[in-house]
């Protein structure tokens, strides 16, 4: 063969060559540029607003930096540092009160043959789909000073302590029960076996084995009901009285004060504790080790008589609570004037009489909920595969975890006055976000972006990681991989991902208690302010209307999407 006609036949396998190496830095650059724009994104809205917040709370009224200065006198005052102590107090109580009524409640949902499990899981789910504020609001139907039963309070007065302590009770409830439930769910057979043959009581047993399995879920609980209950606002606002805490001081001193240096002096104390809680559970995530192996044998517990009937009274005896809470709640947002004229109707629902933006506050929470399920959503999916995506050794993957994972230790609170420092700053060029809809999408999807993150890292690590190199082989891009791949196998993660974000962003009051404006009014905010007002049936009324939205977009999620998935997951 001549040199010509080999240099011919060998062309066709450079060009092919060359093609596949411009396919694949094509695939590099586009990966690059949407891992900058992640980042980009994390820094505008997460980074930038906790460091402007941060930088005003070392300095004066002027802007002249202080140091510490305004931390001692925060601290030197005494009411103020006596919230910091009654903030600590609170979250104590509630921590403790709720890991026990959680683990009760979820070992007798994954360890008994508990009658009526689907209604009991319902039950305990029902807190999560309300404002912190319906709780609250319902307390005063049955403890205020013309509550129903007032008199079972020992002091005769829902306001203060006793109020806020049950309100973040229920309100924190159920996000304790997903957790312990999981933690519970999975135990190895084989070791309540072994129990059984070296003859140990079932007391025993459970302190033994139960226990000791479930330590790190019980540890992480107690983490996130700590740091739900020193940060929320909402119940501390209505029911709180005189009882100071960190987030009602902290709202009093921008909102009623306009003193927003101590405002932010008071967001750095309530990011303190978050911190605190956020790295003990890191810490103790880090020396879990796995019980469950591949040679592990699923617990599946038999029926006994006893065991269950009394889980069954324990379990009845804590939905009751929740039950009550919420029926008084729908009684009061029909009761025509409470307690003078309770005939029954639907004047609380006739919302312009109460407000002065009448419907469009619920209406503004569909839209910004619909928006920050849809955008949020993908945009937490893609990060996650940038994140899966980028090759060993890659500065960008501990980056965007690092920054991923902020939200989970920063109260919502603190991040909605950061977003005030940051946005409405006449030198930042996005200061035209400041009261829009817009700010209020961005600072949702900040604040709930965490666990969103991690549910999509998980997904995305059970995609064989070979899918990419047979993609390159028969020369398809990876950005069509992701779509005809990666998206329809994280469709079941994608659809969680979403409705998480719908039920938070419709029922979240802190961060947007600083962001809005009466044009973009949210139906929580609403809540809050009528009740501020005293018209307890209407505020009750648009929080019984975000619970049913909330359940009825989640029964929605449950039919249509399981048909979806039916539809699209067949393969599995």
């Amino acid at each position: 063969m001549s040199a010509i006609s080999q240099t011919a036949s060998f062309l066709p396998w450079l060009r092919g060559g060359r093609e596949q190496r411009l396919r694949a830095s094509r695939d590099q650059w586009l990966l690059r540029l949407t891992a900058a724009f992640i980042i980009l994104y994390l820094g505008i809205t997460l980074v930038g607003p906790l460091l402007s917040m941060l930088l005003q709370s070392v300095v004066d009224t002027q802007g002249n930096y202080v140091g510490l200065k305004n931390f001692y006198q925060y601290l030197g005052t005494r009411s103020l540092r006596q919230s910091f102590l009654n903030t600590m107090a609170v979250g104590g109580l509630v921590t403790g009160i709720v890991l026990i009524l959680a683990f009760t409640f979820a070992y007798g949902l994954t360890r008994t043959c508990l009658p009526a499990k689907g209604l009991f899981k319902v039950l305990g789910m029902l807190p999560i789909l309300a404002p912190s504020m319906l709780p609250a609001i319902s307390l005063i139907y049955l403890f205020g000073n013309q509550g129903v039963i007032r008199e079972l309070l020992f002091d005769n007065s829902v306001y203060g302590l006793p109020g806020i302590v049950i309100g973040l009770v229920f309100w924190t409830f159920p996000h304790a029960v997903l957790m312990l439930t999981t933690a519970l769910g999975n135990a190895d057979a084989r070791l309540y076996e072994a129990a059984r043959v070296l003859k140990l009581s079932p007391l025993q047993t459970f302190f033994t084995v139960t226990l000791p399995s479930a330590k790190y879920g019980l540890i992480s609980t107690a983490s996130v009901i700590f740091t739900l209950a020193v940060t929320d606002f909402g119940v501390a606002k209505v029911v709180g009285g005189q009882y100071s805490v960190l987030a009602t001081d902290m709202f009093k001193q921008v909102v009623g004060q306009q003193n927003f240096t101590m405002g932010a002096v008071t967001s750095v104390l309530l990011l303190l504790p978050a911190i605190i809680a956020f790295a003990v559970d890191a810490f103790m995530q880090r020396r879990q080790v796995s019980l469950f192996s591949s040679r592990s044998v699923i617990y599946k517990p038999k029926p006994h008589q006893t065991r269950d009937a009394l889980f069954l009274l324990l379990c009845a005896v804590i939905a009751l609570p929740i039950v009550v809470i919420i029926g008084m709640a729908i009684y009061g947002s029909l009761v025509t004037f409470w307690p003078w004229n309770m005939a029954l109707g639907l004047n609380s629902y006739n919302f312009a009489t109460f407000n002065p933006q009448g419907w469009a506050p619920y209406l503004n929470s569909l839209k910004m909920a619909g928006v920050a399920a849809a955008l949020g959503s993908l945009l937490v999916l893609i990060s996650a595969y940038v994140v899966e995506k980028q090759p060993q050794g890659s500065w960008v993957k501990p980056v965007i975890q690092g920054m991923a994972m902020i939200p989970m230790a920063v109260p919502g609170l603190v991040l909605g006055l950061g977003y005030i420092f940051f946005f409405n700053n006449p030198d930042n060029p996005l200061a035209g976000l400041y009261g829009t809809l817009t700010i209020l999408v961005l600072s949702t999807v900040a604040h709930y972006y965490t666990v969103g993150h991690l549910t999509a890292v998980t997904t995305l690590k059970k995609v064989p990681p070979d899918i990419e190199a047979v993609a390159a082989s028969l020369k398809i891009p990876h950005h069509k991989v992701f779509w005809r791949v990666t998206l329809p196998v994280s469709l079941p993660a994608l659809l969680d991902i979403a409705i998480y974000l719908f039920v938070n962003a419709l029922t979240t009051t802190s961060a947007a208690v600083f962001l809005y404006v009466p044009d973009t009014m949210l139906a929580s905010i609403a809540v809050l302010n009528m009740e501020d007002a005293g018209f307890h049936g209407p505020a009750s009324a648009m929080g019984v209307l975000i619970l049913l939205t909330a359940a009825t977009v989640k029964l929605l999620w449950m039919g249509v999407g399981q048909n979806l998935l039916r539809r699209t997951q067949g393969w599995r």
